[in-house]
């Protein structure tokens, strides 16, 4: 999609995979990206060699002086003092690119008179050429007043992305959530395959092994949607086969006994929702998983 902002200027404060993806994809869709700065000049180099007519500058501040709408694509704990260090000008727009914070970090930039917003792709990025693809359709999570609101949902949009608005005080939720769907994905994926490896089995190959059972579970999700995509002995309510996962990780994997039980109590609910297990059997589940107070508050009210 093309934009219909070709005489809004952008410039970018960091070069590292986000800041380059999100200049190249920009430019891409039709924004003109004139400046950069980087600490490392190769980073700066490389992402103004991707992009026709943008130039590499010699300070944040020249970036500052040349753009109309700056990206702050630092690391997190640079970018308060980005803010603070660039003299901003009235009228300017200055957005970061942090899940994490909300535009209270900006605020120099904003007591300058300039416009402040974060516009947060909801993307994993492992490298910068995987960040490029991966860019484009996701969500963008924007915080922004107005006129810079509607300019940022235009570039999501141009992304062939979703732009979600947030509060301030939705910041630390909305990525908090996003570390749960995305990080701690591959820290399951971790224990499983540190399970295989008990039964001789190395990493590569039984990370390998699981991908079509990860994929196969995404793509539940995306179809069939919570609750309804849940699978396994919990949404089953196969005590015999919970009660055999225990006592197995209790022998040979005691360290992650507590985590299978935590997330199957997290797991009981949707369960419960999805309808093929009553409330008694998973108040039994719950038990069997360690949470004993529901099962007494249960068996006092029979």
């Amino acid at each position: 999609m093309k934009n219909s902002n070709e005489g809004l200027t952008l410039g970018f404060i960091g070069a590292g995979t986000t800041g380059t993806a999100l200049a190249v994809s920009l430019w891409r869709c039709g924004y003109r990206v004139i400046s950069v700065f980087s600490r490392s000049i190769s980073s700066a180099q490389r992402l103004a060699g991707m992009v026709d007519g943008c130039r590499v500058c010699e300070s944040a501040q020249q970036v500052a002086d040349t753009a109309q709408l700056v990206f702050i694509t630092t690391p997190d704990d640079v970018i308060s003092q980005v803010a603070e260090e660039v003299r901003w000008r009235n009228g300017q727009y200055v957005v970061h690119c942090s899940g994490a914070h909300s535009v209270d970090i900006l605020a120099p930039a904003r007591k300058a008179g300039a416009g402040t917003g974060s516009f947060h792709p909801l993307q994993t990025f492992a490298s910068i050429e995987q960040a490029i693809k991966n860019i484009h359709g996701s969500v963008f999570g924007i915080e922004a007043e107005e006129p810079l609101r509607t300019l940022l949902k235009a570039m999501a949009e141009a992304l062939d992305g979703e732009p979600v608005m947030l509060r301030a005080e939705d910041k630390v939720l909305y990525h908090a959530a996003a570390v749960f769907a995305c990080n701690y994905l591959v820290t399951l994926v971790k224990l499983a395959t540190d399970l295989w490896q008990i039964f001789g089995v190395p990493q590569g190959r039984a990370t390998k092994a699981l991908l079509p059972l990860l994929q196969g579970t995404l793509n539940n999700i995306g179809n069939i949607g919570l609750p309804n995509c849940l699978t396994g002995p919990i949404a089953r309510g196969d005590l015999g086969t919970i009660r055999r996962h225990l006592e197995a990780l209790k022998e040979v994997a005691p360290s992650i006994l507590s985590t299978y039980k935590e997330m199957g109590l997290q797991t009981v609910p949707i369960a419960l929702a999805k309808g093929r297990v009553d409330l008694a059997r998973a108040k039994e589940m719950e038990v069997l998983l360690g949470k004993k107070e529901d099962y007494h508050a249960h068996n006092a009210k029979k």
